[in-house]
């Protein structure tokens, strides 16, 4: 059983997993609230976070469609965000299992199981730390989902608030480190550019996927 293989982390490995997952699901407090508060039926923040289980994407897909997009068009900006997890699934190869196991180990894949998985010493420890963050954050991210999609039903208007402005936050404090990259900065900067060049014309969720020309750009 792969629970015997989680005595192989230390103790400050366990806990460290443990509060990330907790500050995991409070963000998805913030997800399930901003659905509810954009109008959305309680079962649509639920199926999302339980069977996307990514929360960039669910974020961006609530906010497309809840501008006005079309939600294919807000589906496949989330497909695009969640494009890293093809090197991660390649990287994490040896920790998601085989067969039956080896399906739910790429559905809990996500940042932050891949990285604990990774900066372990040993491959147990390795494979300790992915499964466990894994399956923390599939538990704890429906949870707080759950328990926003039930809070904001209470709450007015997100803007009123600031609730609209949590996944701006959210993305920004992620990003900031890559682009202390020049290449990364020109170009995630040319892409914005051309994004917001575009709103004025272009149906909502499209100049999202437009930015994606920004990698494109050469620096000089």
């Amino acid at each position: 059983m792969l629970t015997q293989h989680f005595t192989s982390l230390k103790g400050d490995t366990i806990k460290a997993i443990f509060l990330v997952c907790l500050a995991v699901g409070v963000v998805g407090v913030s997800c399930g609230s901003l659905a509810m508060a954009y109008g959305f039926p309680m079962w649509v923040p639920l199926a999302l976070s339980t069977l996307v289980l990514a929360g960039a994407s669910e974020f961006m897909f609530i906010g497309i469609v809840a501008s006005g997009g079309n939600p294919l068009a807000a589906a496949v900006a989330g497909l695009l965000v969640n494009a890293r997890h093809i090197p991660f699934g390649v990287t994490v190869r040896e920790l998601v299992g085989q067969r039956a196991a080896g399906f739910i180990g790429c559905h809990i894949m996500n940042d932050e199981s891949v990285v604990f998985g990774l900066s372990q010493p040993t491959p147990e420890q390795r494979k300790a730390a992915y499964w466990l963050c894994g399956l923390c954050i599939a538990l704890l991210w429906p949870a707080g989902v759950l328990v926003g999609a039930a809070v904001g039903t209470l709450l007015p208007a997100p803007e009123t608030i600031g609730l609209d402005a949590v996944f701006p936050a959210i993305l920004l404090a992620l990003v900031l480190p890559a682009l202390q990259k020049r290449t990364t900065l020109v170009r995630a900067s040319s892409g914005a550019l051309l994004s917001l060049a575009t709103v004025p014309f272009a149906p909502v969720g499209l100049p999202v996927l437009l930015s994606l020309l920004g990698l494109l750009t050469r620096k000089k």
